[in-house]
């Protein structure tokens, strides 16, 4: 079973997002040679679930914005 994907981590800029492993950015895992994958919240803002069809559901989460 996947994680449940966090709508707002505390310290996004410290984890890779591009899967299910959440790894650390000095330790990334998927070995691919590429970068780290950023969180939508990075990019979109804090409200970026509420644009487009990403699958998610904010009721059945815990905020974890502080």
């Amino acid at each position: 079973m996947a994680k449940k994907f966090p709508l707002n981590p505390k310290h996004p800029e410290r984890t890779c997002w591009g899967c299910d492993k959440y790894c650390s950015v000095n330790a990334l895992q998927c070995g691919n040679g590429s970068g780290r994958t950023q969180h939508p919240s990075e990019m979109l803002g804090e409200d970026w679930y509420t644009w487009g069809d990403w699958g998610i559901d904010p009721n059945e989460q815990p905020e974890t914005n502080t």
